[in-house]
């Protein structure tokens, strides 16, 4: 679009003198929009009172009824049953989708199923733990980082699923508790004559393998003695020796330090062993908020108003034009 330059000083100083005309004139039409509005709203003041009075009622209701809860369990799975673990929680979700209560209520044992919406399990990324005193693990990290991201290597299934511990969450529309939904999928998870064999069996290595240490730090404990009482006894006779066992000696002592740091480890383990799929913490009945849910009483009023509004300027607009055109034919 090309603007017409004004060819002499007369008509440039006549379209300056037309610039605060233009801006009266702006303000003059904000100013008749903002009475006709006012008018508008006083003339349906009954009308607009109705709306907000139903939207702030219907609002209310939806907010009081309409809740939704976030539930978390954090476990932990032992004996390489990470997989199974998924599978199963990807079994329940299907379920929880379809529809299927009859399942959830009969095999799992969930007293009320409707109230489940949704559940999922996702890894807690301890990437410390992951290769913590173990050397392959760390090597195998860095080689899959090589060609990518560190982080989507972090979260990757390959590698979160070797974490220790998990997070199971599910959503509820009501307040629930351990007795009736947590213990009931607990209990599910753990239901396995595989992994139940596989547990007994771990167990019972495991108590060995306590033992076995133990008996094996005793040993190197006498050793150690054997050693101190020999070296008293040479320096009262007053002989001079030399020992060349100091490299053996600071290996006994390394691996009892080892040892000791495993039997910590067992013992740990022994608590964890109980269960396949060990409840750590539960976290229940957390409200879950976002920018629609628990301010719909104020969000309705607004959006009936202004619906209200948008209608009555769509029929005038139409009424004028009508008229507009009925004139033209005339």
């Amino acid at each position: 679009m090309i603007t017409k330059v004004p060819q002499n000083k007369e008509d440039q100083e006549i379209d300056l003198l037309q610039i605060p005309q233009k801006i009266s004139d702006f303000f003059g039409s904000v100013s008749t929009s903002i009475f006709k509005g006012i008018q508008f709203f006083v003339r349906n003041k009954v009308l607009v009172l109705a709306l907000i009075l139903v939207g702030f009622g219907m609002g209310w209701y939806l907010d009081s009824n309409k809740k939704i809860f976030d539930n978390q369990i954090i476990v932990t799975p032992n004996f390489e049953s990470v997989d199974y673990l998924y599978s199963k929680i990807d079994l329940l979700q299907s379920k929880i989708a379809y529809g299927d209560t009859l399942f959830l209520k009969n095999v799992v044992g969930i007293k009320k199923p409707k109230a489940i919406k949704k559940i999922a399990i996702k890894p807690i990324a301890d990437v410390y733990g992951f290769v913590e005193n173990k050397e392959q693990n760390f090597e195998l990290l860095k080689l899959i980082a090589e060609d990518g991201d560190i982080n989507k290597v972090l979260i990757d299934n390959v590698t979160s699923k070797n974490y220790t511990y998990h997070t199971i969450s599910f959503t509820t529309n009501e307040l629930t508790d351990e007795e009736n939904v947590v213990q009931p999928i607990l209990n599910y998870l753990n239901n396995s004559k595989y992994f139940s064999t596989v547990q007994k069996i771990g167990l019972k290595n495991l108590d060995q393998e306590i033992a076995q240490n133990d008996t094996i730090i005793k040993q190197i404990n006498d050793v150690l003695a054997s050693f101190t009482s020999n070296k008293k006894s040479v320096q009262k006779e007053g002989k001079l020796v030399y020992y060349n066992e100091n490299t053996q000696l600071n290996d006994l002592i390394k691996t009892k330090q080892y040892l000791i740091g495993e039997q910590g480890k067992n013992r740990v383990k022994l608590v964890r062993y109980d269960k396949t799929i060990k409840q750590i913490n539960t976290v229940l009945n957390l409200t879950k908020t976002n920018f629609i849910s628990g301010n719909l009483s104020l969000i309705l009023p607004l959006l009936f108003v202004l619906l209200f509004v948008a209608s009555h300027s769509f029929l005038a607009f139409y009424k004028k034009q009508s008229l507009i055109t009925e004139s033209k034919k005339e």
